[in-house]
Parts: structure tokens; sequence; C-alpha cells
């Protein structure tokens, strides 16, 4: 007799809509708590966004006051470098205010957006998983997908605000051409933007383990949009689709769909869908691929190291260029392609300004003997700007080490405090000046060959070596909020943001002196265009020595953030 076993029960396959609400579990919760963290950084991008593009458009009312300064900037810009620095040419057929906003400011703008998408989603997703929060949350009832839900849905919200209030700030001023249907599709192309790069940020956090890799390869693809729209843009022609050969160029670039929605000229709201579909497809493959890793883990294997260190990993300043030679890399890179651009222009300047009333006020304010040489004075703001960002990003690797815990590992040796925080702040005061020197040299050749003056390589790289103390005042505002106000120490991007607004808009914008005067970049010697100055140099570097020794003492008096 045989005892037959009884069929083991099995229970009801779960159904399509209980899995993903599955995945999905806890999404609701992450994104209040993200936005709840996010609520200044999102105030401060939609301050400065908004108030930019208000800024921009009341500049452009007081500049151009009648028909025939519009028509010699219509004249000046319809040349191809004039073109590859605003958008297409479609814009020029009825340039109104509101048309030369959009035509000006949509490229720049795109940019801006779509680096604080990028930012958001890192933040809220690999960022999680690298400091091992992530791990923490997902041990209690948090579906696999809610993370990254989360940190998309929190740059969808935050573009979205940002593009309604750009929006009804251009209704405000109700400037010539404005119209609402036009100022609702200006804000929701720059939201559009942010979507697709806020997708591209949701494939790069899978495939590295690091923040500020995943962060970089986004970024790449941002420059890379912008290029493409650029390239496309200086080689198309005035009529869209006509014989500019290299047109189709602007078709790959988010930016350049934006940008051909042509707002405040033909109202176009179609090109918003070539955005929404490469973010969704975008975000899906985010999706997919995070199925195929571990939490904490990217796709992409860590390369095994050397089976000894070298030498230079052994100093504290040789670990911290270790640790950002990617960053410093990356951002020279930048400057440099920046540095290209410019300087590949100024062979133009003449034409594209000579007969502009208002920039040639500008551009003498700052002196210098001929319009090319006020122009590279002018251009040096911008590049030291970027310069500046690395300085703070640089410097701010020290509280992310503390707080991600491996300052701890290190201080527990003989390492002291003053040489750990000397190595990283050698490298942001080092670093930063070397990514605009490399800028400014790539200027300099750039605008000799259009020139064809070899004399103006070495007077670029001059100028561009006297904004280092601005650079290192910018490190050493960093080291003191670092030292005496760790949880403060965001503040530091005041300085670089101070840096361009003041610097770069406050002439054109007429900003009262008092107030331009807060930024150490505008205490430096505009040269070529003006005679050296040696005292503001040497006070700017002295304030920076006693800032950064400042910020030592106020990091060993206090307590590191422990694990």
């Amino acid at each position: 007799m045989t005892a037959t076993r009884p069929a083991p029960a099995t229970e009801p396959a779960p159904t399509r809509g209980d899995s993903l609400a599955a995945t999905l579990a806890g999404t609701g919760i992450l994104l209040r708590f993200a936005l709840r963290r996010d609520r200044v950084r999102m105030a401060v991008w939609a301050i400065g966004l908004v108030l930019g593009t208000a800024m921009s458009a009341a500049s452009f009312e007081g500049a151009y006051t009648d028909e025939a300064a519009r028509q010699s900037l219509i004249e000046s810009t319809a040349v191809p470098a004039g073109l590859a620095l605003t958008g297409p040419a479609e814009y020029l057929t009825d340039y109104t205010y509101a048309s030369m906003l959009a035509h000006q400011m949509i490229g720049f703008t795109g940019v801006l957006i779509a680096l604080m998408a990028v930012l958001t989603v890192t933040r809220h997703s690999r960022d999680e998983e690298e400091t091992g929060r992530s791990e923490l949350l997902r041990a209690g009832v948090l579906g696999r997908h809610a993370q990254l839900t989360a940190a998309l849905a929190a740059a969808a919200v935050s573009s979205l605000i940002v593009g309604l209030l750009m929006a009804l700030s251009l209704i405000g001023l109700d400037m010539e051409g404005t119209t609402a249907s036009g100022a609702l599709l200006y804000g929701l192309a720059h939201t559009a933007v942010a979507l697709v790069f806020a997708g591209a940020a949701a494939v790069t956090v899978q495939l590295t383990a690091h923040t500020r890799a995943a962060s970089g390869m986004a970024l790449a693809a941002v420059g890379a949009a912008y290029a493409l729209r650029a390239a496309g843009d200086a080689t198309g022609d005035l009529a869209e689709g006509g014989a500019g050969g290299g047109v189709w160029l602007s078709w790959l670039s988010p930016i350049g769909w934006a940008q051909r929605t042509f707002v405040f000229v033909e109202d176009r709201w179609w090109p918003l869908l070539l955005c929404l579909a490469p973010a969704a497809a975008l975000a899906a493959l985010g999706y997919v691929l995070s199925t195929h890793r571990d939490v904490g883990a990217g796709l992409w294997a860590a390369r095994g190291g050397r089976p000894r260190a070298s030498g230079a990993l052994a100093h504290p300043f040789g670990l911290a260029l270790r640790l950002q030679r990617g960053l410093l890399i990356g951002f020279t890179i930048g400057v440099a392609l920046l540095g290209a651009m410019y300087g590949s222009v100024i062979g133009e300047v003449e034409g594209m300004l000579g007969d502009v009333d208002v920039i040639q006020d500008s551009l003498a304010q700052l002196g210098g003997a001929t319009l090319a040489e006020s122009f590279v004075s002018m251009v040096l703001i911008p590049l030291s700007t970027v310069a500046a960002v690395y300085a703070v990003l640089a410097s701010l690797r020290i509280r992310a080490e503390e707080t991600g815990g491996r300052a701890e590992s290190l201080l527990a040796t003989g390492l002291s405090r003053a040489r750990w925080v000397g190595g990283h702040l050698a490298v942001a005061l080092l670093g930063s000046t070397a990514a605009l020197v490399a800028g400014g040299l790539v200027l300099g050749v750039t605008g000799a060959l259009a020139l064809g003056d070899g004399g103006l390589v070495g007077s670029v790289l001059g100028a561009s070596l006297a904004y280092g103390p601005a650079l290192w005042m910018t490190v050493g505002v960093t080291a003191v909020l670092i030292g005496w106000a760790p949880r403060a120490s965001v503040v530091a991007w005041v300085v670089p943001v101070g840096a361009f607004v003041l610097g770069y808009l406050g002439t054109l914008l007429d900003f009262p002196q008092w107030l331009i005067n807060l930024s150490p970049f505008t205490h430096v010697p505009r040269l070529p265009a003006r005679e050296m100055a040696w005292t503001p140099l040497l006070v700017l570097t002295a304030l920076a020595a006693g800032l950064l020794w400042l910020g030592l003492v106020g990091l060993r008096r206090r307590d590191l953030e422990l694990k």
C-alpha cells in the first residue's frame, strides 16, 4: 500500500496591477520627503530662472528702443556665429521684444533647467544608494521602483513649477509681442527640456555606482545637446527646412526642439511632443536597467585597482586629486570648449556688435582700444564663473567625505585634520585656476587664429590668470562655511551665481555699483581691455588666505559628524 503525497498548496499568481503597486509602494511618502528636502533648492532655482528671464526681458526693452536698433540687432545676429549663440533664424522674421527674448534665452535657460533636473534625479536616487540610505529604506515596506519614481516625480514637479512661474512673469511684464498662450508655451518648453534630461539621468544612475559619475554623464548629454543645437542653427538658413545643410543637427537636440516651438512667432506646440516621447522612453529604460543590478551597484563593474597603490595616494593632496580627477578633467574640457566657442566668433565681433549702440556702450565701460579686446574681457566672466563652480564643488567634497563617514576612517590614522582638509583645498585652488587657464589659452589661440594676431594668446592668458585670486576667494568662503556652519555650506553657491549675475549682467542691466562690488570677481582688472592693477589682486589674495585660515580654525574646533 502506497501513500499518496498531497499536492502542495499553490498561491494564486499576483496580478499585473498588484505587482505594479508593490514595486511603487511608498512612492508618495518619498516624493513628499524629497520635495520637503528640496524646498530651499527649488526656491533658489525658481527665483534665479524667473528673475533672469524678467531682467533679460526688461533689458531688451531698454536696449532696443526703436526700429533702427532692432533692425541692427537682426542684421548682426543673422550670421552663423550669431545664430550659434542664440537660436534658429526663424525668430528674426518677427522680432518683437517677446520673440527676441525667446530667441536669445531658451538655449541658455534650457541648459540651466536641464541641470536642475539632472541634479534632482541623481540626488534622490543614486546618492541615496551611495550613502547607504536606500538599503535602510528598502528594509521596510518600499517598492523596488519607488525611489526612482519619486526622484523623477520631484524633477517633474520642480520643472513644472519653474515653467509656470516663468510664464506668469512674462504675462505680468506685458511686453510687446507677449500673449498668454505664448508665455505658457515658453514656460512649458523649459519643462519639456527638463523632463528629457531627467530621463537621461534615470539611465545614467543605473550605469555607475557613483553619484558624480552619473551626474557627469547626464550633464555631458546636456552639453552635447547644446552643441548640436548651436551647430545646426549656425549652418541652417532663414527658411525652415531650406538649403542649410546642417539644420538637421538641431533636430537631434531637445534644446533645439524647444526653440523650434518658435514662441511668440508661430507658437507651435507639437515640438513638445518630441520631448515627451524620449523623456518617457528614457525613464522606462531606467526602470528596466534597474532590475538588472543590485542596490548600491551599477551595471558597469568597478575597475580593479592596482595591487599596490602609488606613492601619491599616501599623501592628502594625492588622494584628493585622485578622488576629484574626473570632475577636474570634465570641467577643464568644458571651460576649454566654452573658450573655443567664444574665440571662434572674435573675428566677427566688429560686424556683429559694431552697430549696436547699447552693446558698444556696455563694452566701452570695460575700457579697451578695440572692440575685440573689450569682448575678450567680457567673455572671461562666464569662463571664470564656470571655474568658480568647480571651485565650490571641489571644496564641498570635504563636507561630502565627512557626512559619508570616509573622513572618520582617514582621521583615525595619524592624519591630522589640517592636512586632510588642506589636500582638498589645494586641489580646489589649483584645479579651478588650471581650468580657467585652459579656457583662456584656448580662447586666446582660437581668437588669434580668427584675427591673425598671435599676440592675443599671451594677453588673454594673462587676463585669465588675473581671476585666480577671485577663485581663491571662492574656495575661502566655502572653507569658512564648512568650518563654522557646515549645514549652511550650500550658501557657497551664492559666489559663482553672483559672479555671473553681477559681473556679466550687472553692467548691461545697470545695477547699482555697491551691489556690483559685492562680488570678488568684479574687482579683477578687466584685462586685456584695461591696464593691469595689482592692488585689488593683492587684497583679494590676502582675503582668500585669511578665509582659508579661518575655515581651518573652525574645522579644528568643531566636532565632525561621525557614522
